[in-house]
């Protein structure tokens, strides 16, 4: 082992360390590796930043355009929309639709993408059939993972295996060519949901609004401004409420039946009625400096301190959110959104007090309180994903054409022409771009740039992988392990190696370590090397085995009500067997040794 290896090795290890602890998000982790392998000398300097300029990372960017597009004229909303009403309401039944579903729309738009658009719809059908939620989620997110290997666009990972052959001046992957083996591994995904996996995901009603509502009750009480207390003419700011005594004004009622809407600015008066959340402690220590005593001994009704266009809507955090990380009094919510948020659901706990303080995360559930006439607009933003699917919604239903059009011209442009997947992406963001069908800002919003990132700075670690024989080394140990066993053996070792690293890690950093390893392997075998790195984008796409493997599996944990054994119960067993038909298939479709 040479310095060099030894140096990307200690790389890699702390790259996984960083990604299974969170500690760091991932494009920050991928931008340190970047400075490391750069610092280190471990690739030429002009290689440093190609990340950001290869053709992959162009392709993912532009995808998550055309994604966007195919969001916003509400194609694949009634695509999927219309698929799911011939679903009945048989639990078996549902499962297969919808993992059906979610798989197709994935194989053309981005997984996350897909179900965060699905998920809203399939929360109604759960409370419409009376299935539980917890048994259609985790289908839900599984077939998006494997939806996304049915074509050269539908995940960054597959983009980014084809663009890591190109860079080595192999001939790579055309646009269908996943499809054969995507469909195998789809419909095995979903025979396996219907039959054995749903005998094992739990039975539980996930983050309810009803349920959230009944735990708030206990935590909110109604307190009357007496008329020698100090906060008569105060603005609730100026009160310090929240900071000296951690009450959260829910509602106002005022004594000639004004109900204003709690703000900073709000001015509280003599005979005011507030709903408050706090301890019972807080609420007693309170009114003795404060002027301030129980209005009614009677459980407190939310419905009293409500206007007739008041509602409580139920919201999950989006993937790409611009809350996540920061509080809520940070984020100034309610100014912002014009909501007030009552209880948080995390991990199927229900959290009512010190909200203003808890950092956000992808994935919370929040039970929030405002004007109906804004719930669409948190349904049209990029910050929150509405529950309850919100029938006003507007779409640019008219731009639904075009939109169709851009994604099936990039198809033709890649598949018959000489123009290459990176520019056929870019000409069909451009088009949803200047056919109105997405607004420049849209565009921008609809792009995940932590993956973008993620991608960029990560690829100068496969370079070094390759530059100073760390691949080879990796390769040769793999070789040694399983080589004895056969090539088969050995094919089913590079699966299982990136099975393993994409559950700490995202796939596209699974597919960057991992790929540089298969080709070496497949290399040093004299056997196809198409073969070995599909079996490393099947491998990467088994982020099963918990809800931080993959954003998909975070966006369906809080309102599936999951624990993090949930995922594995599920999903080791979906593994293996994946493992086993891609044994069986992938030589079929690609030969281990192509005569």
């Amino acid at each position: 082992m040479t310095v060099d290896i030894a140096l990307t090795l200690l790389i890699i290890v702390a790259a996984m360390v960083l990604f299974a602890t969170e500690k760091l998000r991932v494009d920050v982790v991928a931008l340190l590796v970047l400075v490391a392998v750069g610092v280190l000398g471990l690739i030429p300097r002009e290689d440093l930043f190609s990340g950001f300029s290869n053709s992959a990372v162009i392709t993912v960017w532009a995808v998550y355009m055309v994604s966007g597009g195919l969001f916003k004229t509400g194609v694949a909303d009634t695509m999927g929309r219309a698929i799911l009403k011939v679903a009945g309401d048989g639990e078996g039944r549902l499962i297969a639709t919808i993992m059906l579903t979610v798989g197709l729309i994935s194989a053309f738009m981005n997984n996350v993408g897909a179900v965060a658009m699905l998920m809203p719809a399939v929360v109604g059908i759960a409370r419409q059939t009376k299935v539980p939620v917890s048994k259609l989620l985790i289908p839900l997110a599984f077939a998006s993972l494997l939806g996304g290997k049915m074509t050269l666009i539908g995940t960054p990972a597959n983009i980014l295996a084809a663009g890591i052959l190109a860079e080595q001046g192999l001939p790579t992957f055309g646009f269908f060519e996943f499809t054969p083996m995507g469909a195998v591994v789809l419909a095995t995904g979903i025979i396996y949901m219907v039959t054995i996996g749903r005998q094992l995901l739990p039975v539980r009603e996930g983050a309810r609004g009803k349920e959230g509502i009944d735990r708030l009750r206990g935590y909110v009480t109604e307190v009357l401004v007496k008329d020698d207390s100090p906060l008569n003419g105060k603005t609730l700011l100026e009160s310090r409420l929240g900071e000296q005594y951690d009450f959260t004004v829910l509602a106002i009622q005022r004594a000639n039946g004004d109900q204003p809407v709690p703000h900073r600015d709000t001015i509280i008066r003599t005979g005011d009625i507030l709903a408050v959340e706090s301890s019972a402690t807080k609420i007693l220590e309170a009114g003795q400096s404060l002027g301030l005593t129980i209005a009614t001994d009677q459980e407190p009704d939310i419905d009293l301190f409500e206007p007739h266009d008041i509602e409580l809507v139920e919201v999950a955090l989006a993937p790409n959110s611009r809350l996540v990380g920061q509080s809520l009094e940070e984020a100034q919510f309610r100014e912002r959104f014009g909501f007030t948020a009552l209880a948080l659901s995390r991990q199927g706990e229900v959290i009512t007090q010190r909200l203003r303080d808890i950092l956000l995360k992808t994935g919370d559930m929040l039970l929030l309180q405002g004007s109906r006439f804004r719930i669409d607009e948190l349904q049209e933003g990029q910050d929150f994903l509405v529950m309850v699917p919100v029938e006003h919604e507007q779409y640019r239903l008219s731009k639904a054409p075009i939109a169709v059009g851009a994604l099936i011209l990039a198809i033709v442009l890649t598949i018959f022409t000489s123009i290459d997947i990176d520019l056929a992406m870019v000409i069909a963001a451009l088009i949803m771009i200047l056919s109105g069908a997405l607004t420049i800002t849209e565009a921008y919003e609809s792009v995940d740039w932590r993956t973008v990132f993620l991608v960029a700075g990560m690829l100068p670690l496969g370079t070094a992988m390759a530059e100073t024989g760390t691949a080879q080394y990796l390769a040769d140990i793999v070789l040694d392990i399983f080589g004895p066993l056969g090539p088969r053996a050995t094919l089913a070792g590079i699966y299982l190696l990136a099975a393993l690293i994409t559950q700490p890690m995202s796939n596209a950093a699974a597919i960057v370590l991992v790929t540089p390893i298969a080709l070496d392997t497949a290399f040093g075998l004299e056997a196809n090397y198409k073969t070995f790195t599909m079996a490393v984008v099947i491998g990467a796409a088994t982020s099963f085995l918990s809800p931080v493997g993959h954003k998909a599996n975070v966006l369906v944990f809080g309102p599936g009500g999951y624990k993090f054994t949930d995922y594995a119960r599920v999903g080791a067993l979906l593994t293996i067997i994946l493992l086993i038909v891609s044994m069986i298939f992938l030589p079929i479709f690609w030969p281990l040794f192509p005569g």
